[in-house]
């Protein structure tokens, strides 16, 4: 790591150690100190992410008790503070005193520049996988939206604020997305923000249901409308009186009872099987579908006309692949809810998971990361969650070719700042460290405009 910006705090009371140790260590931004009380001070106006303690500090150099108390300052000022102690040989039973206490590590003295910048080096590498892991965790919290849809993506942030527009119109609407994509969570969410909100919401799947079943589902049936029907049962149509009926897997509705429900949408009035008394309904539909309805229409297997009564508004929910960023915060998402009911806990992902989850195509959508979570939290051994554990197995770009490599860790910043800030160009360039022109030219670049 060659990071100049990056404070590094040196508690050690030996001025030659201590110019020893602001040579070797030119690559950071060493700020010394050689008591309790200036480490302190440094830990307020710095906050370094790792910190060098020797135990022996004034006024008992030739002892610990006063490193101890300084080393409980740091971690309650700052407990995500990596702090390595010095112990002199022959001291190791008080170099793990101070990993019970809360060091990330030690170092014996006579110090060895190159083992302690090793052990430096994977602090600042730790403390950045955890703040990471705390970034997303925080934005978790922020990022719920309708119907509690967690995202940051533009592209789903687009989607939600498309169904609060249309929520309080009574219209039909239609969500086209792949299985997976939360297209029950939306229609519950439309349903919310709606002016029906105070009635039911009644969902039914129709690909669930077996085809000489499904229209008595529907409809209902009088007592003695066939053998079985022992009393009269209302159908999910008479049960959403008032509110929304969510028909997901709309195209698996067979052809003879598209016509059925296709006379309700016209008339607003049903008829239960076996009846003869038609009954006025008011209530809203939404529909759902992974098919390609336009494309059923032209092979003679969905209705034209009901189509249109249905898709009076039509939303299109994307993959979770296309949802920029938001495989990472889902992953934190499920993470804290299956934790928190197994009773288990974990502190984060390893570079490596946060980087399958970001490249992972995800056939199965926000239901396959929903599994492997769930999954992840029950098997795995590690505070950390690996690639592994996801059941991403190990890692590998997709290419290896070093161009290539580079350009697909542009896209993904990119990607994920955009995700970040909505779309905002400008905070995203500030997000990423570089000036907005840049941006706009990566994006020309990339073909990311838009």
């Amino acid at each position: 790591m060659s990071d100049v910006s990056r404070k590094l705090l040196v508690v050690e009371d030996d001025e030659g150690l201590q110019r020893q140790l602001r040579w070797s260590y030119e690559d950071y931004d060493v700020v010394i100190a050689g008591d309790r009380t200036a480490a302190l001070a440094a830990i307020e106006a710095h906050a370094p992410a790792v910190v060098t303690l020797d135990l022996g500090l004034p006024p008992d150099p030739d002892g610990t008790s006063e490193g101890f108390v300084t080393l409980d300052a740091i971690l309650a000022a700052r407990p995500q503070t990596k702090v390595i102690v010095a112990s002199g040989h022959g001291a190791r039973s008080s170099a793990m005193r101070a990993i019970a206490a809360g060091a990330f590590d030690f170092y014996a003295k006579p110090v060895d520049i190159d083992e302690l910048g090793m052990i430096v080096r994977r602090a600042y590498h730790v403390y950045d996988l955890e703040d990471e892991n705390r970034r997303l965790r925080a934005a978790e919290t922020n990022v719920g939206v309708l119907g509690g849809i967690v995202t940051g993506a533009p592209e789903m942030l687009k989607v939600a604020r498309m169904i609060e527009r249309v929520a309080t119109a009574d219209v039909s609407v239609v969500l086209l997305g792949a299985s997976g994509t939360g297209k029950e969570l939306l229609a519950r969410g439309l349903h919310q923000a709606s002016l029906r909100a105070g009635k039911p919401f009644v969902a039914i799947n129709c690909a669930a249901i077996p085809e000489n079943l499904l229209e008595a589902e529907l409809f209902g049936y009088e007592k003695g409308a066939y053998t079985g029907a022992i009393k009269t049962t209302e159908g999910k149509i008479e049960l959403a009186e008032g509110g929304t009926l969510f028909l997901d897997e709309i195209g698996d509705v067979p052809l003879p009872l598209q016509v059925k429900l296709l006379r309700f949408l016209q008339e607003r009035v049903i008829e239960r099987i076996g009846g003869r008394k038609a009954i006025p309904v008011d209530v809203r539909i939404v529909c759902a579908t992974h098919q390609d309805l336009e494309k059923m229409i032209a092979e003679g297997r969905f209705r034209e006309d009901l189509y249109y009564r249905l898709a009076e508004i039509i939303v299109r929910i994307p993959s979770l692949a296309a949802r920029y960023g938001d495989a990472t915060l889902l992953a934190h998402h499920f993470l804290a809810k299956f934790s928190r009911e197994n009773r288990r806990s974990f502190k984060g992902f390893t570079p490596a998971a946060l980087a399958a989850l970001n490249d992972w195509h995800w056939p199965g959508n926000v239901r396959e990361l929903e599994n492997k979570m769930k999954r992840a939290v029950i098997m795995a051994e590690n505070p950390l969650l690996d690639a592994a554990d996801l059941d991403l197995g190990e890692h590998v770009p997709s290419s290896l070719a070093l161009k290539t490599m580079r350009e697909d860790a542009d896209r993904r910043a990119i990607r994920l700042a955009l995700a970040r800030t909505e779309g905002n160009v400008s905070t995203a360039a500030k997000l990423l460290g570089i000036s907005r022109p840049t941006l706009y030219d990566m994006l020309k670049l990339y073909e990311m405009e838009g």
